[in-house]
């Protein structure tokens, strides 16, 4: 009886297939024709990104693919092992049983059909594992959205600072966009899908980017303060009224103030203004 005969005659599994296919586009499965270097550049395309930082994603991830692949086949050779050994051993049980009872040929060839289908169930346990792995892996290095959030903390506090400044109308005009990706050496792309995730970030969840907002709107305020002090100390320093008139002026007219006003005065008729005009902006 021949083994490979019935390993042969058993239909495929279609998730086997599935899990074949994939880790054979992946280039973890076959020969190794440079398949993972193909899906990471195809990756790397839709993510827009370019240039030695791409060099540097490409190559830790072909290493890490190479280290998965090398894992895949040997694990994958010593479950193929394992299965001929163990099928080899029971087939010569069987034929010293035959000396002492009758065994048919179906029903040897049965019991093998028994062992592949424990044995294939161990195989797709090593294949589902590995294309896990991959997915993994592709989602560290090459997911385009995970790339959109890895920005260094000078430019998320950047675009953070004109979001909060700018939280009654927070949409940037190409100009703003322009300036803001050069400021943070960022693409135009980049700013825009960063303002409108953090649109829809902050639309779903008000209360908790209201304490982010007020650190950013407090920022705001002591530059304009101290901005403001030494205006009024230059124009009238003996009035002692000029402080005070210097901070009611920037409150009514500095736009950047109002996340302060907001929080520190629910009844102020500007905080009441601008909470309806973010509500009206969110809900666009």
């Amino acid at each position: 009886l021949s083994i490979r005969g019935a390993q042969e005659e058993e239909p495929t599994d279609p998730q086997l297939m599935r899990l074949d296919n994939m880790l054979l586009a992946e280039g973890v499965a076959g020969p190794e024709k440079g398949g993972g270097s193909a899906a990471a550049a195809a990756a790397a395309a839709a993510s827009g990104g370019a240039g030695s930082d791409n060099s540097v994603e490409h190559s830790d991830y072909r290493a890490k693919l190479s280290q998965i692949r090398q894992i895949y086949h040997t694990e994958l050779e010593k479950y193929e092992q394992a299965c001929n050994e163990f099928t080899t051993h029971v087939m010569n049980l069987l034929r010293e049983q035959s000396r002492t009872r009758p065994i048919s040929p179906k029903e040897i060839e049965r019991m093998v059909s028994i062992i592949h289908r424990k044995f294939s169930s161990i195989q797709m346990q090593l294949k589902q594992s590995t294309c896990e792995a991959v997915m993994i892996l592709r989602s560290r290095f090459l997911d385009a959205r995970r790339k959109r959030r890895n920005f260094n903390k000078q430019a998320t506090e950047i675009l953070n600072e004109y979001f909060y400044s700018h939280l009654s109308n927070p949409y940037p005009s190409e100009e703003a966009k322009e300036e803001l990706a050069k400021k943070c050496g960022i693409t135009v792309s980049q700013v825009s899908n960063w303002f409108g995730n953090k649109r829809i970030r902050y639309k779903k969840n008000i209360g908790k980017f209201q304490e982010e907002a007020n650190i950013y709107a407090a920022k705001t305020a002591v530059t304009a303060t101290n901005v403001s002090a030494h205006g009024s100390q230059a124009n009238s320093p003996s009035t002692p009224n000029s402080a005070g008139s210097s901070s009611s002026f920037n409150m009514s007219n500095s736009g950047d103030l109002f996340m302060s006003v907001q929080s520190l005065n629910g009844d102020s008729y500007q905080g009441a203004q601008v909470g309806a005009n973010v509500q009206s902006q969110v809900g666009t």
